[in-house]
């Protein structure tokens, strides 16, 4: 249940990381409205499966940060 948990954190701080790439964009400054941004979550979980088959990429990378 503890490492489910840690999983969860992990993967909030990642898709915050990603959110905050996608909005750094220009083209995103003018498209989203207030409303728009207060439905942003980083709860999405579409990017994992904890239950299922977990295939690692040490070749791949995100690419966060620069």
């Amino acid at each position: 249940m503890l490492a489910l948990h840690i999983l969860q954190v992990c993967l909030v701080y990642v898709n915050t990381l990603m959110l905050q790439e996608v909005l750094a964009e220009p083209e995103w400054q003018d498209a989203l409205t207030a409303k728009d941004r207060s439905g942003l979550t980083p709860l999405f979980s579409s990017n994992m499966n904890p239950y299922g088959d977990i295939r690692l990429n040490t070749g791949n990378r995100l690419a966060l940060g620069g």
